[in-house]
């Protein structure tokens, strides 16, 4: 089985929209996009070059992959590189074509073509981004991992990674650092269901 790991970036408050600059989503009046840009340093940079370089296909939602098929194909280095070489399932209920190489397009039943690519054998499937598809991830159970990168602001508005239908669940701490920029960057686990009890109680 293949697993569905999903990579945000994500203020105090829980939000997970515009991350990387002024234009990347304003949907819903959004205006502090650009709000990670400040905080980046040598620790937080080596856990995101870390994650990128794993072996993985890309699953990403339509908003996310209309805002890099016009971006990644005409850059040069590691990380374009990488996204222009690998395979890229976009989950989309309109997109019909992609002049993006090794695009290939979900326009079924997006949450069961999902579901097949998580059961088939191959490598994980990353998820970056796509805050509306991920909600729909975690409604159906098939988030295995996150890799967070946590940052010392609060926002106020915006998409968040939580936005509701999500499955009760456990996670296991797989691992973290904190970056000297007060980034918390930390990978956890699904471990199963979540477990109750009464404090003060063994």
């Amino acid at each position: 089985m293949r697993r569905i790991i999903i990579n945000e970036h994500l203020s105090l408050d829980g939000v997970i929209q515009g991350p990387g600059g002024p234009d990347e989503d304003t949907s819903g009046g959004f205006e502090l996009g650009g709000w990670s840009a400040k905080y980046g340093d040598d620790i937080s940079g080596e856990t995101i070059v870390d994650a990128i370089n794993e072996d993985y296909d890309l699953l990403l939602g339509r908003v996310t992959y209309d805002i890099w098929e016009p971006y990644w194909p005409f850059q040069t280095g590691p990380i374009a590189d990488k996204f222009n070489g690998i395979k890229k399932y976009v989950a989309t209920r309109t997109l019909t074509e992609s002049s993006w190489d090794g695009t290939v397009l979900l326009n079924g039943n997006a949450v069961e073509q999902v579901k097949e690519l998580r059961a088939s054998d191959g490598i994980d499937l990353h998820v970056w981004g796509s805050a509306d598809f991920i909600q729909s991830l975690f409604e159906h159970g098939l988030v295995d991992q996150m890799n967070l990168w946590i940052y010392p602001v609060v926002l106020g508005k915006g998409k968040k990674l939580f936005a509701g239908g999500t499955m009760p669940g456990g996670f296991k701490l797989r691992k973290h650092v904190v970056s000297g920029m007060g980034v918390i960057c930390a990978s956890y686990e699904a471990a199963g269901a979540v477990q109750v009890g009464r404090i003060g109680e063994e």
